[in-house]
């Protein structure tokens, strides 16, 4: 499925110079400035107007302008000191410095004054052991004797410094408050030594600070009412803080960005506890310290007012997870335990119920209206899922496909903005198999549910979204009802033959299926076995099918042709015994209307396939054709069969299917992301391995010629040029070349944009775009020729900007001869076939 692309910006303060170089103004400056949205807070940090815009429209980019407007709406909602508390692990300040002042400079430049708690455990014991003192701890508590305190004090003050330099160096004010805030006793003097427990909490220096301007940068020492000094745990004192403070949110920061599951290893993303506690302790993988930091998260929010939570994130992530409502990191709030109704006497209030749907626009606040569908729902078979304050309230009810269809989704903005609506989603997704919803295109929220669907279908400004649907047919009864019951009203609009694959839900395609979403593919689950006659196998891409499909639970092939092979044996195939043969036109045709051939792969060069497909067409039988030259690929009768970015169900429900060539594979993936962004011609420099030129000698192919050697040719005009601009709807340039080594395909690719976008950017983009895609690898790292070789999928790395224009450079690696010939081939097979899209494909 074609994913909304969401992009974080970690280090977007630091990219933009002015963020470094705005000028604090004197004391008495101080009535001069309010904070940006609360007028309650004066401050003597003065920000411009054009300086808040700048960070406004970077903050755009992490989510949409929706998500941004309403989260700082929230965040400065409440007095400046309870926007957020967040505690920094001692080990963030060390290995993460600019990035963690970069982020909590971008909060405050557009108003908000985050409180920052941060510990020093992994310094301290650097230092004791540098002095030949070994850490003590009992029951994860640092016994903190005199002498380790004095490491301890000197720690905490260093790194406080180290972090207010590191703001003031992004033109942020911050306040060292090392002393004052805590009071506490002895925690077991005896047992623990100076470690102390929080009794009282003193705000008034904080206050103090952000009233200046400041940015308040605590520790979490405390003192004893005689003054003694006692080391406290920093996620305790953050707790102690919040409990105080009463935030919107507690933020943790982490370096593995978030909670995971033991089990799975997934992390995750919300934690709803009045929902999920109970369970959630049970678990066998929940104990030590995630039993405790959960145990002890839970506490806290049942004292603190609903509207808080806590997030568990890496530094970088800082931005989204405030300001999207995906978010980055694992949030935990208390929610509300969720409700499911299957008929109205079993709602407890109904007037509840009908003030809740009163706020869906279908109604438009009519009473009447509600009264009437709520009367009529009543005579038929429904399910209701909501929270218990009916923020969000989904109904469902049944149809003739048999699919049931999602009729109502109404939230409240507050729904939305505490993930309410995923709970809901999770117990609908739990409790009901297969669901179709419709969703009017201009939806602000369409992104959302297109997250959450397998397949989508677009028509006249609505679109058509289910999940869990298996079978082909169902979908065709489903997308034919949906399509029956569009308004009239609606203008058609013509389709396409070849849809571009950036076609958003901002301008998509009328009629148009978008590809499937899901780690394993799209799939009806068939077993049963295909026969596979493979036209022109002597070639090396020959010989990768050959191997794929003897180990493809499910394929067998019948029939291999090749005239100079003809009568050998078929080597690497070992599922049963097959010779070469030399097919003819004629043979073609007697065996697909005997029904002897469920997919003919054509592995022939350019412009020789012809007679064979125009004789299976012919004949009228059952068998598909997977052509692997490029003489379908222009033809909008064919699929074109790259699952990645085009209509995954189009590929299914095909008879013939042109499989895209090697550089046009690569490229196109490479560029598509960025599709939304590009202003200009992007150009593309590849170099293939010398297995690409095929068996025919040439001097492409002469490792005499090749030696210490590149060639380039065909630098205009390209077969793969024209593949990649027809099929990505934009002009490209494209000058291949052939290298020295044999398999493999590495492609640097520079694309002009309509803005700026950072590295960090960039991969972020692709890592969105490609999250359910297991043959597509995102990295950091500029992705190696020498590392695809044998490889199955696609590796996109080395994201650039260039630091005076908006302009991309992103790197690809594809084996020629897999991904970008035979596995995508087999790809296209299972689609046809319905098998599991990567059966038979290593995904490793």
């Amino acid at each position: 499925m074609v994913m909304i692309l969401r992009r974080e910006s970690a280090r977007f303060a630091r990219s933009i110079p002015s963020l470094a170089r705005l000028t604090r103004v004197g004391q008495s400056a101080a009535n001069t400035r309010t904070s940006i949205y609360n007028t309650a807070s004066p401050a003597v940090f003065t920000r411009s107007n054009s300086t808040r815009s700048t960070v406004i429209q970077l903050l755009n980019n992490i989510g949409s302008k929706r998500e941004v407007e309403q989260y700082l709406r929230y965040f400065t909602s409440v007095n400046s000191q309870q926007f957020a508390v967040i505690k920094v692990g001692g080990a963030i300040i060390t290995q993460n410095l600019p990035e963690l002042a970069s982020s909590l400079a971008f909060l405050n430049h557009v108003g908000l004054f985050p409180i920052v708690l941060h510990g020093t455990g992994p310094q301290i014991n650097e230092i004791l052991e540098e002095e030949g003192v070994e850490p003590e701890y009992i029951d994860g508590i640092r016994i903190t004797d005199g002498k380790t305190m004095n490491v301890v004090r000197r720690c905490f003050l260093e790194q406080n410094l180290k972090l207010v330099n590191a703001l003031e160096q992004q033109g942020v004010r911050a306040r060292p408050i090392t002393g004052g805030v805590f009071t506490a006793d002895y925690l077991d003097k005896e047992k623990y030594k100076l470690v102390g427990k929080i009794i009282s909490v003193d705000k008034s220096a904080i206050e103090a600070s952000i009233k200046a301007g400041a940015l308040p940068i605590l520790t979490s020492l405390a003192e004893t009412a005689d003054g003694q000094i006692l080391n406290v745990n920093a996620d305790v004192a953050a707790g102690e803080l919040a409990r105080v403070i009463q935030p919107l949110k507690i933020v943790y920061l982490n370096e593995k960005g978030g909670l995971y599951n033991g089990e799975t290893g997934e992390k995750i993303s919300m934690i709803n506890l009045d929902e999920e506690y109970e369970g959630l302790m049970k678990q066998p993988w929940v104990k030590y310290g995630t039993k405790l930091k959960i145990k002890e998260i839970h506490d806290l929010l049942m004292y603190l007012p609903r509207s808080s939570s806590v997030a568990i994130i890496s530094t970088g992530d800082l931005q989204k997870e405030l300001f999207t409502d995906s978010g980055a990191g694992t949030m935990i709030r208390r929610g509300y335990r969720l409700i499911i109704r299957n008929s109205l006497d079993e709602f407890q209030s109904l007037e509840d119920f009908k003030t809740a749907l009163i706020r869906h626009p279908s109604f438009k606040g009519s009473s009447v209206a509600v009264d009437d569908y709520v009367s009529e729902l009543g005579k038929s078979k429904f399910k209701v899922f909501a929270d218990e304050p009916y923020e969000v309230v989904a109904i469902l009810n049944e149809t003739v496909t048999g699919v049931p269809t999602l009729d109502k989704f109404s939230a409240t903005p507050e729904g939305w903005q505490n993930n309410v609506t995923d709970n809901v989603w999770n117990a609908i997704r739990a409790n009901t198999e297969m669901l179709q919803w419709v969703v009017d295109e201009d939806s602000d929220r369409a992104a959302w549910f297109f997250d959450r669907a397998d397949g989508s279908f677009v028509r006249d400004g609505k679109i058509l979204f289910w999940y869990g649907v298996q079978s082909t047919d169902t979908i065709s009864e489903v997308i034919k009802e949906f399509s029956e019951s569009v308004p009239k009203s609606y203008k058609a609009r013509a389709m396409p033959q070849q849809a571009r694959l950036f076609s958003t839900l901002a301008r998509p395609t009328a009629g148009r299926t978008i590809a499937q979403k899901g780690v394993r593919g799209y799939s009806t689950k068939s077993t049963k076995v295909a026969k596979i006659a493979l036209i022109g196998a002597r070639g090396y891409t020959g010989q990768a099918l050959i191997e794929l499909i003897n180990n493809h639970a499910y394929l067998e092939i019948a029939h291999v042709s090749s005239r100079e092979l003809n009568g050998k044996d078929v080597e690497g195939y070992t599922k049963s015994a097959v010779k070469y043969e030399n097919l003819q036109v004629e043979d073609v045709i007697r065996l697909e209307k005997e029904g002897s051939v469920d997919v003919w792969i054509m592995a022939l060069p350019n412009g020789i396939c012809k007679p064979f497909v125009d004789a299976i067409i012919a004949a009228e039988g059952s068998g598909a054709i997977v052509d692997l030259s490029a003489d379908y690929r222009f033809d909008n009768t064919w699929a074109y069969g790259l699952p990645e970015l085009y209509d995954r169900m189009a590929i299914s429900q095909a008879k013939t299917v042109a499989n895209p060539g090697c550089y046009a594979t690569g490229s196109q993936l490479t560029i598509a992301p960025l599709a939304p962004y590009i202003d200009g011609q992007p150009n593309i420099f590849g170099v293939s391995g010398y297995s690409g030129a095929g068996t025919k000698p040439s001097p492409k192919n002469d490792l005499k010629v090749l030696s210490d050697n590149l060639i380039p040719y065909a630098l205009t005009d390209h077969i793969h040029e024209r593949e990649i601009s027809t099929h990505l709807g934009l002009p490209v340039s494209f000058m291949p070349h052939v290298g020295q080594w044999f398999q493999g395909i590495t492609l640097t690719v520079s694309v002009p944009l309509s803005k700026k976008l950072t590295a960090r950017d960039l991969k972020t983009i692709y890592e969105e775009k490609y999250a359910d895609e297991p043959l597509i690898s995102v990295g950091s790292e500029i992705p190696l020729v020498k590392d695809i070789y044998g490889k199955h999928g696609v590796s996109i790395g080395g994201f650039s900007s260039h630091s005076a224009q908006p302009r991309a450079v992103v790197v690809a690696t594809i084996d020629n001869l897999l991904k970008g010939a035979a596995t995508q081939c087999v790809q296209n097979i299972n689609l046809i076939r319905g098998y599991d899209e990567f059966e038979g494909i290593p995904l490793n």
